[in-house]
C-alpha cells in the first residue's frame, strides 16, 4: 500500500470531487492506524447537510478500493445509538481515529463527540441479559464438549470465541468486535489474555485437544457463577 501521505492526498481529491461542499470528511480504518495489508480498502466518512439519509457505497478510485460512508448532520446519530446497543462502535471509532480531509468548522466537534462516546464505553449487561449470556455460553460449551464429529466441533468452536469474547468484554464494560476485530477488541483490553485466547483456540485447531478451551471458558464464567443449567428458565 502506498504511503499514508500519498492515500491522503487522494482521499481529499476524490472527496473534492464528489462532495466538495461536505462540513467534514474523514479517511480512517486500517490505514490511518498502521495495519493496512494488501486487500486493505480506504474508509472515508462523510458529514454533508445537503445528503437527505445516510448511505454507504462501495467503488473503487485510482485503483484503491473505497468504503464510502455519507451521514447529514442528524442522521448519524441513530447509527451511533446502534453501534452503542450493540456494543460495537464503528462509526464511532472511524470518526474519532479519523484523519480531517476536509472541515468546515465541524471535523473537531465531530471527533470529541465520538471520542467522549468511545470513553464512555457500553452500556452493563443487567441481571437478566447476564444469566441470559451465560445460559448460552455454557450451551455452546457443553455442545463443544460432548461432539465427536470433526465438522460439529469446529463449528462449536467457533461460536464458542465469539461468544467468550463477548462475555469477557461486556462484563468488564468494554467494546466488543466481530470478525479480525475480536482479537483486537480483547488486545485493546488485555493483550495477556487476548494472548492466551489465541493460543488455546489454535492449540484446539491444530490437535483436536478442547481441555485449554474449556478451561478458558470457564475461567470467564467462574467470577459470575459459572456454567448455568438447573433453574434457567425463558419467557415463565
Amino acid at each position: 500500500m502506498d504511503s499514508l501521505q500519498l492515500i491522503v492526498s487522494k482521499a481529499k481529491e476524490l472527496v473534492q470531487t464528489r462532495l466538495p461542499e461536505c462540513e467534514a470528511a474523514f479517511l480512517a480504518g486500517s490505514v490511518v492506524r498502521g495495519e493496512a495489508t494488501a486487500t486493505s480498502d480506504l474508509d472515508i466518512v462523510i458529514f454533508d447537510s445537503s445528503v437527505t439519509v445516510s448511505y454507504r457505497e462501495s467503488f473503487y478510485y485510482e485503483g484503491w478500493p473505497i468504503e464510502w460512508y455519507v451521514h447529514n448532520l442528524e442522521s448519524y446519530y441513530a447509527f451511533y445509538e446502534s453501534d452503542c446497543a450493540r456494543a460495537k462502535p464503528s462509526l464511532p471509532k472511524m470518526v474519532s481515529e479519523g484523519v480531517i480531509l476536509n472541515d468546515k468548522g465541524k471535523a473537531k466537534v465531530l471527533q470529541d463527540e465520538a471520542r467522549k462516546i468511545l470513553k464512555k464505553g457500553p452500556s452493563p449487561w443487567g441481571e437478566d441479559e447476564m444469566t441470559l449470556k451465560r445460559y448460552f455460553l455454557t450451551d455452546v460449551l457443553e455442545d463443544f464438549i460432548g461432539a465427536t464429529d470433526r465438522g460439529e466441533e469446529m463449528c462449536c468452536a467457533a461460536t464458542l470465541a465469539e461468544q467468550v469474547h463477548e462475555f469477557i468484554l461486556r462484563t468488564n464494560k468494554q467494546w466488543i468486535g466481530s470478525s479480525k476485530w475480536i482479537v483486537r477488541a480483547l488486545r485493546n483490553y488485555d493483550q495477556t489474555l487476548a494472548d492466551r485466547f489465541v493460543h488455546v483456540f489454535n492449540h484446539y485447531y491444530k490437535t483436536r485437544e478442547k481441555e485449554s478451551v474449556i478451561t478458558f471458558v470457564d475461567d470467564a464464567l467462574q467470577p459470575y457463577g459459572g456454567r448455568l443449567f438447573e433453574g434457567f428458565s425463558l419467557g415463565k
